[in-house]
Order: C-alpha cells, then structure tokens, then sequence
C-alpha cells in the first residue's frame, strides 16, 4: 500500500526523534519532564496524522460516503462534504486538548518552582515535538502537488490511459498526505500560540484573564471572527483570479487561430501572469488584517479584550483550519474514486457533481486552511511584539 510507505517514514523519523531527542536530555541534565512533554507533542502529532488519513483517504467510509452523495448531485455532495469535515474536527482537537493537559503538567512537576511557566514552556516543546518530523512531513505534503502536476501533464500529453490511471492513484495518496501535513501545521500552530499567549500575558503584566472584564468577551467574539473573515478574503480571491484566467482562456480560444483543433499554441505565459498578479494584489488586505487587528484591539479596547481575542482566533482558527483542509481533501479524493469505475466513472453524472465538490474544495484545502495556521501566529506574534504599548483596557 503507498500511503504505508510514507506512513512508514513518519514513524521511522518520530523513532529516531526520540532517541535523540533522549540522548541530548541525558547529555544535558535536563528534566525529564520536558522530555516527556516533546513525547506527547510527536504523540498528539501522528494521531492527528492517523484521523486525517481516515477521513481523507479514498479507502475509508467518509469518502466513500461522499462519493455516494454524489449519486443524487452536486448538492448532496457539497452538504455531505462539509458534514465530514466538521465531523473530522473532533478527533484532533481532543487530541490537542489532552497534549496540553499532559504538557502542562509534565512540565509543573520538571521544575514547581517555576509553575505555570514551566506548564506553558513545556506546552511549547510539545509544539516542538510535533514539528520535529518536519522533513518528512513537508516532504509528503509536497508530493500532493507533484504527483497532481504530473496527472496535468500526462492528460495534455495525451499519455495512455493506463498511466493516467497510476498518476491517479498517486494524486490521491498526494490528497491525503497533504491533509496530513497541513494537520501537523495547524497542531503546532495552536500550541505555540497557547505558549505565545503566556508569553503576552506576561509581557502585558497580567498574572490571569478576568472573562467577566468588560471588554473580555467581546474581544472573544472578535477573535472568532477574525479566521472566518481571513477565510473569507481568501476565498474571495480565488475567485477572482479563477474568474480573469477563464476569460483570458476564452478569450485565446476565440482569437488564435487553430487552438480549438490543437495546431495552435496557446499563451501559457499571461495566464501563469494573471495568477502571479492576481495572487499578489488580493493578499494585501488578509496580510493588513493579520497584523493590524490585534495592534486596533489593543490600543482601542486594552489588553485584557487583545487577550480574549487570541484565545477566540486560535480556537476558531484551529476549528475552520481542519474543517476546510479536511473536506477539500475528501472531496478530491471521492471524485478519484469516482473515476476508478465506481458508480458509472468518468463522464457519469455521479462523477460531473464530485467534479463541483472538487472545485469547491480545492479553495478550502489549497488556500484558506493552510492560510489560518500564518493567521494564529501571526497575531500571536505581532501581539507579543506590542504587548507593552496597550493600555490597561
């Protein structure tokens, strides 16, 4: 099986990470508790790995059951997917949620003097611990990209349908190793961010969060919008940018001659322009909200609400993060099952509705939910950064 291969490596990498992640504690007399913590951090990791597989990958019954909706149409397909997704949000945040309980309290008992500081430094070697496989991981997340490229150029190759099949197979073991990756980054980024927001807190000069401040819970609410609108943004913009390449696309059809028989040569060139264009332009204002957000919070509302609404973005953020890399991985993936035969193949109606859940779910896995891992911490950091510029609140 090829996901067992690659699955293989990830283990094999968190095997020799915790050798040496051993050896170097012995070697530098550090407590053992934060071992412990880097341990649960590589522990919660593959665990998110494994859900992620089974919710993405063509074997498993949620795809499959997507690729059964697809059966009464391109509505039931798109309801069925964004079941699945927000379904497959429980398993990793538990697992996120047990990580820092065990991080936290490994580290109190490696050094109780320290306390919560301890906790909170110990969180963040678990995200350490989670990224520590990084080479391996990014390396799979890449192969989706490549081995979908790769599928392009063997259908404008007109390569054998044999070798479009393989590539298929390929492509969608690509599908769920980059949902997998993209649930290592959106873990890490969660816990860091919990580090990161001790790390304001204590920079602000605030020993706890009082909820029944005023300006605590809106800032709450604030910080739960704050990934939904990102997402929005995003989203927008490929849109956008879809839209200008298929005029473009239409435009050449019409005006070189010879391109609709194949004698002619399309302009590759303006269309890979457009997406370069389009992708700088409509970046400007997610990035502007990133970084200025968190800076208007807290000098307008103070640092207790600049607080709420770190704990309400990464929350929210690590939520829409799974849901949308999740869906958009199974969506992809039921229309590959599709196309191995299953209920009447390529061309059926079956397969022409998987094909709208693809298009919808390309936007969710490719861009706005890796994007919202850059969003946490970011305003994490930019809130750090400022912490002891805001006022009171």
């Amino acid at each position: 099986e090829l996901l067992a291969t690659l699955r293989a490596a990830v283990w094999a990498s968190s095997g020799i990470v915790l050798v040496l992640t051993a050896l170097l504690v012995l070697l530098a007399g550090v407590p053992f508790g934060y071992f412990l913590a880097i341990v649960v951090g590589l522990v919660a990791g593959n665990v998110i790995a494994y859900f992620t597989e089974y919710y993405t990958a063509y074997t498993q019954k949620p795809t499959r059951s997507i690729a059964d909706a697809a059966e009464t149409g391109p509505a039931t397909i798109i309801i069925q997917g964004m079941a699945v997704g927000m379904n497959s949000t429980a398993a990793p945040v538990l697992t996120v949620a047990i990580a820092i309980l065990l991080a936290i309290w490994f580290g109190i008992q490696a050094d109780p003097a320290a306390g919560i500081t301890a906790g909170l430094y110990a969180v963040a070697l678990a995200g350490v611990g989670m990224l520590s496989t990084l080479g391996v991981t990014l390396a799979t997340d890449a192969y989706g990209p490549v081995a979908d490229n790769a599928g392009g150029i063997a259908e404008m190759s007109h390569l054998p349908p044999e070798v479009r099949q393989r590539i298929d197979a390929l492509d969608s073991l690509g599908n769920t190793t980059a949902a997998t990756g993209k649930g290592f980054a959106i873990g890490s980024a969660v816990l860091t961010a919990l580090a990161l927001i001790g790390a304001y807190m204590q920079s602000a000069g605030m020993e706890v969060l009082d909820v029944l401040q005023p300006t605590v819970l809106p800032g709450i609410l604030i910080g739960a919008m704050l990934p939904f609108l990102f997402s929005a943004l995003t989203m927008t913009a490929v849109g956008k940018a879809a839209k200008e390449i298929v005029l473009e696309v239409r435009r050449q059809f019409r005006e070189i001659p010879g391109l609709m028989e194949g004698t002619g040569k399309p302009d590759y060139a303006t269309c890979v322009d457009i997406s370069t264009r389009s992708a700088l332009r409509e970046m400007i204002l997610p990035g502007v909200l990133a970084v200025l957000s968190p800076l208007l919070i807290g000098f307008i509302l103070g640092k207790d609400a600049l607080a709420g609404m770190l704990i309400g973005a990464t929350a929210a953020g690590f939520l829409l993060a799974v849901m949308m890399a999740n869906a958009g991985g199974a969506w992809d993936n039921a229309k590959k099952w599709i196309e191995t035969g299953e209920m009447g193949g390529k061309g059926s109606a079956a397969h022409k509705a998987a094909v709208v859940g693809d298009t919808v779910g390309d936007p969710f896995k490719d861009t706005s939910g890796p994007s919202l891992n850059i969003l946490i911490k970011l305003i994490s950091i930019a809130s750090l950064v400022f912490a002891s510029a805001f006022g009171s609140g």
